[in-house]
């Protein structure tokens, strides 16, 4: 299920952005890139539809992906 959003709480939002940016496994590329610069960039991502917030309701997980990764029927 997408959760769009500008639905979140501002703090909220902040903090998934924050915990997706800083997961293990993020971090590629020969330069540090700044946990602030990740964030703007995955709001920038998510503010383009490129990419949506993602809850499992099975698994009760909440995930960033791509759009293009969903299946059409959702």
């Amino acid at each position: 299920m997408i959760i769009p959003f500008e639905q979140l709480d501002t703090n909220t939002l902040q903090n998934l952005l924050e915990e997706y940016a800083s997961r293990e496994g993020t971090e590629y590329g020969e330069r540090e890139i700044e946990l602030t610069e990740k964030v703007a960039d995955l709001r920038r991502q998510l503010q383009t539809g490129e990419v949506v917030i993602w809850f499992d309701p099975g698994e009760e997980t909440v995930n960033l992906v791509l759009a293009q990764d969903l299946p059409a029927d959702v």
